[in-house]
C-alpha cells in the first residue's frame, strides 16, 4: 500500500430517478449551496474548474478538476483531479426501482505537503474525514431531491 495513495467506494440510494440524480450531479457549480463541505466551485470553462472543499478537518483542499466523462445514458460522470489531490472520481448511477443506486468512485494521491507529512498517522483521521464529508453530501442531495 502507498501511504499516499487513497481509494474510495460509496453507495447512496436516493429517492428520485437517475435522470433527475444525474442532472443535479452534473452541474457542479451548484455543490455548495447543497453539498456543506464543497465549500466553493470556480468554472474556469465548460469543462474545467477549481473545487475548494473541506470536511471536519480544519484545512482545505484545493483541486482542479477537468470532465474526462459525460454521459447521461449511461449514468456516468467522471472527472480528473489535480492539486492538492490528484487522480479521479466518478459517479455510476443506476435505477433502483423507483429511485437510484449511486456509486461513488475515487482513486487519489494526496500532493498536499502537509496531509503527506501525516500520512502515516493521519490515516485513519482522513478516512474517517472523507466519510464525514460524503455522508454530508448524501443528506445534502437526498433532501435536494425531496424538495424538487
Amino acid at each position: 500500500m502507498d501511504r499516499y495513495r487513497y481509494r474510495f467506494r460509496c453507495v447512496w440510494r436516493l429517492a428520485a430517478p437517475p435522470d433527475a440524480v444525474y442532472a443535479v450531479l452534473e452541474r457542479a457549480e451548484d455543490y455548495p449551496r447543497w453539498w456543506p463541505q464543497v465549500r466553493e466551485v470556480t468554472p474556469r470553462d465548460d469543462t474545467t474548474g477549481t473545487v475548494r472543499f473541506r470536511s471536519l478537518l480544519p484545512y482545505d483542499l484545493v483541486v482542479t478538476v477537468r470532465a474526462l466523462r459525460r454521459d447521461p445514458a449511461a449514468g456516468v460522470l467522471e472527472i480528473g483531479l489535480g492539486g492538492d489531490l490528484e487522480g479521479w472520481s466518478r459517479w455510476t448511477l443506476t435505477a433502483d426501482g423507483a429511485g437510484t443506486h449511486a456509486l461513488y468512485e475515487q482513486e487519489v494521491e494526496v500532493r498536499a505537503r502537509l496531509l503527506r507529512a501525516l500520512a502515516v498517522p493521519g490515516r485513519p483521521v482522513f478516512r474517517a474525514n472523507h466519510a464525514l464529508m460524503m455522508r454530508g453530501g448524501r443528506r445534502g442531495l437526498a433532501a435536494l431531491l425531496r424538495a424538487v
